[in-house]
C-alpha cells in the first residue's frame, strides 16, 4: 500500500493532518521554551535540565496507569482533550510573560502538566492507528508520520530560530498553543472506532501487571526497548544544554540553534523516508543494528560542537545520528505494533514509553547535573558513550534477522 492510499484513506488522512500541525508547533516550543527560561527568566544549566527532565518524568507516574485506562476507553476522545488542555497549558505561558508573572515554578508546572498530556495522546494515538490503517500498512503509514513529522522538525526550529528572535521566546510559545488547538480540529472530524475487548470488572493493577509481562517476556519488543532506552539517554546528554552552549557561552544568535537542531529533523526525516528501502534491502531487524553500528563514529564528533568549522561539523555528525533515530522509530514502533494484540496496545505503549520518555527526563537530569559539576562539554561525552554502545541490544537478540 503506497503512501497516496494511505492519504486517501479519510481517517488516516485526518489523524495524519492533525499530527503535522502539531509536531510543527510543538518544534516551535521545544527551541523556545528553554529559550524562555534563559533569556527571560536567566536560567542556568541546571534549571534548563530541570525544565527539560520533568515534562518527560511525568510518565514514571501517569505511564503504567495511562496504557491500562487507553485499553479500556476510546482512543479518540482522549487524544482531542490531550490537545485541547496542552493548548491552554502553553497560552499560560506568554499570558503570564505579558503581565510579568512569569517565574521558573510556572514554567516546571507546564512541563510537568503539558508530558502528562502527551503521555495519553501518545499512548491513544499508537493504539489508534493499528486499528485504521490494519497491521499490514503499519511500515508505510508510520514511515509517513514519522517523516513528516521530521519535516515539522526542520521547518519548525529553523522557524523558531527566527521568530524568537523577532518576536522573543514567549510570544513564540503563542504558536505552539494554536498548534494544539489545530489538531484537535482535525481530530474531531474522525468518527471513533470502539475500544478493543476489556474484561469487566479486572483491576487496574492486574492490567498493568499483564502488559509489564507480555513486554518484558517478549524477545522483539524487549531488545527494542533497551535499544531505545539508550538512545534516549543519550540524546538528551548531547541536546538540553545547547542553548546554554551555544547561546549563553559561545555567544551565537538564537537562529544558529534553531539551525543545529533543524539539521537534525532533516536526519530524522532522511532516515524515516528510507527505512523501508533499507529495511527491504538488509532485512528490518538487520537494518536496525547495522546502521546504528556504521554511524556510530558520529556519536564521538558531536561533542566537538564549538566556533566556527566545529558548529557545522558536529551538526554533520548529528544529522548522522538522527537519520539512524528516523530509521529505528519507523522499523521498531512497526515491530511493535505488529507483534502485540489490539487489547494489549494501550499497555505496550504506555510502558515502553514509560522507560523510552523516562531515559530522556533521566538524560535531561543527568545533563543538567553534569553540566553543574563539570561542564557541558563533558556531559556530551557522557552521550556519546550512551550512543556509542546502542545498537548491542538488537544484535543480541532474536530481532537482528527478522524480516
Amino acid at each position: 500500500m503506497t503512501r497516496t492510499n494511505l492519504l486517501r484513506d479519510a481517517a488516516f488522512r485526518n489523524v495524519y493532518l492533525s499530527s503535522s500541525v502539531s509536531a510543527f508547533g510543538s518544534q516551535v516550543g521545544y527551541v523556545a521554551l528553554p529559550l524562555v527560561a534563559v533569556l527571560a527568566l536567566h536560567a542556568g544549566p541546571g534549571e534548563v535540565g530541570l525544565l527539560s527532565g520533568l515534562g518527560t518524568l511525568a510518565v514514571l507516574v501517569a505511564g503504567l496507569p495511562a496504557g491500562a485506562w487507553v485499553d479500556r476507553v476510546r482512543r479518540l476522545p482522549v487524544m482531542i482533550a490531550a490537545d485541547l488542555a496542552r493548548a491552554a497549558l502553553f497560552a499560560s505561558v506568554p499570558v503570564l510573560w505579558w503581565v510579568g508573572e512569569l517565574t521558573m515554578g510556572q514554567l516546571y508546572a507546564v512541563a510537568i502538566t503539558a508530558g502528562i498530556c502527551t503521555l495519553f495522546f501518545d499512548v491513544a494515538s499508537q493504539s489508534l492507528v493499528p486499528q485504521l490503517v490494519g497491521r499490514e500498512r503499519l511500515t508505510a503509514a508510520n514511515s509517513l508520520l514519522v517523516g513528516t513529522n521530521a519535516a515539522m522538525d526542520i521547518s519548525g526550529r529553523s522557524f523558531a530560530g527566527v521568530l524568537v528572535g523577532v518576536v522573543g521566546a514567549p510570544s513564540a510559545i503563542a504558536l505552539d498553543a494554536l498548534s494544539y488547538l489545530w489538531s484537535a480540529a482535525f481530530l474531531a472530524r474522525l468518527r471513533s472506532p470502539g475500544p478493543p475487548p476489556a474484561a469487566p470488572g479486572e483491576r487496574v493493577a492486574r492490567r498493568i501487571g499483564d502488559g509489564l509481562l507480555f513486554v518484558f517476556g517478549h524477545p522483539i519488543l524487549r531488545a527494542a526497548l533497551l535499544q531505545g532506552t539508550m538512545v534516549n539517554l543519550g540524546f538528551p546528554l548531547y541536546a538540553v544544554l545547547l542553548p546554554v552552549l551555544l547561546v549563553s557561552q559561545l555567544g551565537h544568535p538564537e537562529w544558529v540553534l534553531g539551525a543545529y537542531l533543524s539539521i537534525g529533523g532533516l536526519g530524522t526525516l532522511a532516515g524515516s523516508a528510507t527505512a523501508h528501502l533499507v529495511g527491504r534491502r538488509l532485512g528490518r531487524g538487520r537494518a536496525a543494528w547495522i546502521v546504528s553500528l556504521i554511524t556510530t563514529p558520529a556519536a564521538l564528533v558531536v561533542p566537538f560542537v564549538g566556533d566556527g568549522a566545529w558548529t557545522w561539523i558536529a551538526a554533520a555528525g548529528w544529522f548522522v545520528l538522527t537519520y539512524r533515530t528516523g530509521l529505528n522509530n519507523v522499523l521498531l514502533v512497526s515491530f511493535r505494533q505488529e507483534v502485540t494484540p489490539d487489547a494489549m496496545l494501550g499497555r505496550m505503549t504506555a510502558t515502553t514509553r514509560l522507560l523510552l520518555m523516562g531515559a530522556v527526563g533521566a538524560g535531561g537530569l543527568l545533563a543538567g547535573l553534569i553540566g553543574e559539576v563539570w561542564d557541558v562539554r563533558t556531559a556530551m561525552w557522557a552521550g556519546a558513550a550512551c550512543m556509542s554502545l546502542s545498537w548491542l541490544p538488537i544484535f543480541l537478540s532474536p530481532l537482528r534477522q527478522h524480516h
